[in-house]
């Protein structure tokens, strides 16, 4: 498809700051109305309010500016599955405290754009702590790695009290209380604090067991009390059961504070401060998280290739967690691309930087892995010039997606991203396409000239941003092939991979 010619930005438009994310408001004829959109789960109320129609309750998420607009997400078309469900309690995990009883949005996302075979599975990592606990698949209650949708099915008929008990899959380690009341079913998270679980931050409790007895006796601001468990066996009794081997190389390694000395900031994201450290004699880069969720850590330490970061550690606080990463000397890609510019960044640098960066992400492809925040920030440089992958901050599934929507980069995101909450290795292959003119046109800002609220009406038509001055023309056309709008039609990371190791080849020094 043709595009309209932009013309080039001034240099000082180049080093413009970046545009990460929204807010973004759609024009009213940019896309075609979605269906009709339920709204997000309730927020179950904080002990002791008592309501009869828990939905009536406020929602925590509904604060932030920085979203994108609820309407855009499609709850009704935009289902969760998870591909591998797997009923076993794997082991526990300690995650960030959040006040009051919270109704849980955990699931994972499937892409319904063609066929389904980019299937968002961000959460088969195993848990990071020394300690699991598979007595919990014995108790009858206990249903193991079920989906919200699978739980909500099986809760039949709605009595009030009929309850469940699941793994929750936007926590991993945490679990999520299903009851019935008054026809619908809630779904509490139920989290680690200091060792103990806890509902509401008030009532802790040892473990599950205590936590049934003690809301089977009083409902104690859940919806209603805990009258009767739908056993396990009666369902799914042809369904192997996956048991996680007791593997210390899927642990953790949780690092003394004492150990660590803390330096200068040398970075600040989206989901934390990061600063220079020096651990065991050795420069360090140190992620300060904005909450004490260790979920990021533990997605990062179940990912080992040579072109992603490196975790080494964490450092656990009273209310925050430190992510301990190997010290890439160089930077961020676009910061090493401004500064140093056309007089120091051969073509053999970008080829170099083009094909690291799609090896990172082809082996995520095949890990089932979505990054879903790819962009030249993102990509951090080695002393010994490898581009390495980084920040994996977003490339969780948290978030119900087909009820919340993330802070999501409007220029790097894919329109079914944007549109419907649709992630898939599709539409990191768009971020990478942008990524790529990021390195071919040493660090400018995408769609320049363009409006950031105008962007996605321009992609939506079908604009294609034009090659960047010197980008060969096989490197272009794997960019115009990243941005087709049907994400079927979008070149693999493993395709990618290997058309650039041949230009790799046959690029001069």
């Amino acid at each position: 498809m043709t595009s309209p010619n932009i013309h080039t930005t001034s240099l000082t438009q180049r080093y413009q700051p970046v545009a990460v994310v929204g807010p973004y408001q759609e024009p009213s004829t940019q896309w075609p109305s979605l269906n009709a959109t339920a709204g997000p789960p309730p927020i179950v109320p904080a002990r002791g309010i008592k309501r009869n129609t828990p939905s009536d309750c406020t929602h925590l998420h509904e604060n932030n500016s920085r979203l994108i607009p609820d309407g855009w997400v499609n709850s009704t078309s935009d289902q969760i599955r998870h591909p591998n469900s797997n009923f076993i309690h794997e082991c526990n995990l300690f995650l960030r405290p959040q006040n009051n009883m919270n109704i849980s949005t955990d699931g994972n996302v499937k892409n319904n754009l063609g066929n389904n075979a980019h299937d968002v599975n961000v959460n088969r990592v195993q848990s990071p702590i020394n300690r699991i606990d598979l007595k919990w698949n014995l108790m009858p209650w206990f249903h193991g790695k079920i989906s919200r949708e699978q739980a909500e099915q099986l809760l039949q008929p709605r009595i009030d009290g009929l309850f469940l008990v699941r793994e929750s899959t936007n926590f991993p380690g945490d679990y999520t209380l299903c009851v019935c009341f008054q026809n619908k079913v809630e779904h509490y998270r139920v989290k680690y604090h200091d060792g103990n679980l806890t509902i509401d931050d008030e009532e802790f409790f040892e473990n599950l067991e205590k936590l049934i007895e003690h809301y089977e006796l009083d409902a104690d601001g859940l919806c209603t009390k805990l009258v009767k468990c739908l056993p396990k066996e009666t369902n799914f009794k042809n369904t192997p059961m996956e048991v996680v081997p007791d593997s210390h190389d899927n642990d953790l390694f949780v690092i003394s504070e004492n150990e660590l000395e803390i330096c200068e900031p040398i970075g600040k994201g989206e989901f934390g401060e990061v600063m220079l450290g020096k651990w065991k004699k050795q420069r360090v880069a140190v992620k300060v998280l904005k909450d004490s969720s260790e979920a990021e850590a533990i997605l990062m330490k179940s990912l080992h290739h040579e072109n992603l970061v490196n975790l080494l550690g964490v450092v656990r606080r009273k209310d925050q967690v430190l992510l301990v990463t190997e010290y890439m000397s160089k930077g961020s890609l676009v910061d090493y691309l401004r500064s140093r510019g056309r007089l120091h960044v051969t073509k053999r640098d970008q080829i170099n930087f083009a094909f690291d960066t799609s090896a990172g992400m082809e082996y995520l492809e095949r890990m089932h892995v979505v990054h879903r925040d790819l962009a030249a920030r993102n990509v951090l440089i080695a002393e010994n010039g490898i581009a390495k992958v980084s920040d994996f901050g977003l490339a969780r599934n948290e978030k119900n997606t087909s009820l919340e929507s993330a802070k999501l980069p409007i220029k790097w995101t894919a329109p079914e991203a944007l549109k419907l909450n649709k992630f898939s290795n599709k539409s990191d292959m768009w971020s990478f396409g942008i990524l790529l003119w990021e390195i071919y046109s040493f660090g400018r800002v995408p769609y320049p000239r363009i409006p950031l609220a105008d962007v996605v009406k321009h992609v939506e038509k079908g604009y294609k941003m034009e090659a960047p001055e010197g980008c060969p023309p096989e490197v272009y056309e794997i960019m115009r092939q990243a941005w087709d709008l049907n994400p079927d039609n979008r070149p693999t990371f493993r395709d990618v991979k290997v058309k650039l190791q041949a230009l790799k080849q046959t690029t001069a020094l």
